[in-house]
């Protein structure tokens, strides 16, 4: 069917799009029934304790999720990436905001409303399995990231979140570079660390060897390596 943006298109037929097995009456709808919103790099998608505007889609671009604690200190609590949904809590609750979330390079959201996407819904079950099934896994991630970021060490964290960010990214044409540029700052959000503690494990990781740094471009020598000691902790 023809879409009335290109961004719509995306998620709802993008491959890993949990969207895409709709029928052409729902896919109409949804193609209604949504806004998309364009934000540059660093702009706030949303603010913790804001109330939802409606499901959202992130179409392209790259996106942080984060909760500021204790003296201001930032926790990543995970990493976004295309077709990836931003808040599916919307659909089932009224609650505020459990979260932040920027954009960490220009991105583009679609924003469906929650009435209409309720509606199809409530009459496809299959659909409704697929986002109970997302909400599972996501549930399982930030478990199992709550039991790493407590019991690690600064290796196994700062090994973990590499692994996290190739795995949820992908790397580059080479093979080695993670598709993503990170301030270290945000690696040590993501990991649960200071800035300079996650300076110096990435520095000692550089000089034996097993990932290599150009700037915030860090590209991955030795996988097996990585992944032992994330395991190791």
């Amino acid at each position: 069917m023809h879409y009335g943006n290109p961004y719509i298109e995306i998620c709802v037929e993008g491959s890993s799009s949990i969207f895409k097995g709709l029928n052409q009456k729902d896919k109409e709808l949804i193609d209604q029934h949504h806004i998309v919103s364009i934000y540059r790099k660093g702009e706030l998608i949303i603010s913790e304790g804001d109330k939802p505007k409606g499901f959202m889609c992130l179409a392209s671009g790259k996106v942080k999720t984060f909760r500021v604690g204790v003296g201001g200190r930032e926790q990543i609590l995970n990493m976004v990436r295309q077709n990836g949904f931003l808040c599916y809590r919307v659909l089932f609750s009224d609650n505020p905001q459990p979260f932040s979330a920027m954009a960490l390079e220009d991105s583009a959201v679609v924003i469906f409303e929650k009435n209409c996407l309720l509606k199809i819904l409530k009459r496809n079950a299959e659909l409704t399995f697929k986002f109970m099934k997302v909400m599972s896994e996501d549930l399982l991630f930030i478990n199992n990231r709550l039991v790493s970021l407590t019991q690690k060490h600064v290796r196994g964290r700062i090994a973990e979140t590499l692994l996290i960010l190739r795995d949820t990214y992908g790397l580059e044409a080479d093979g080695k570079t993670i598709r993503v540029m990170l301030p270290r700052e945000d690696i040590a959000h993501l990991s649960n660390m200071t800035t300079s503690n996650a300076i110096r494990t990435l520095s000692n990781l550089s000089s034996e060897r097993v990932i290599e740094m150009d700037k915030r471009r860090i590209k991955i020598l030795d996988s097996n390596r990585l992944e032992h000691i994330s395991e190791l902790g």
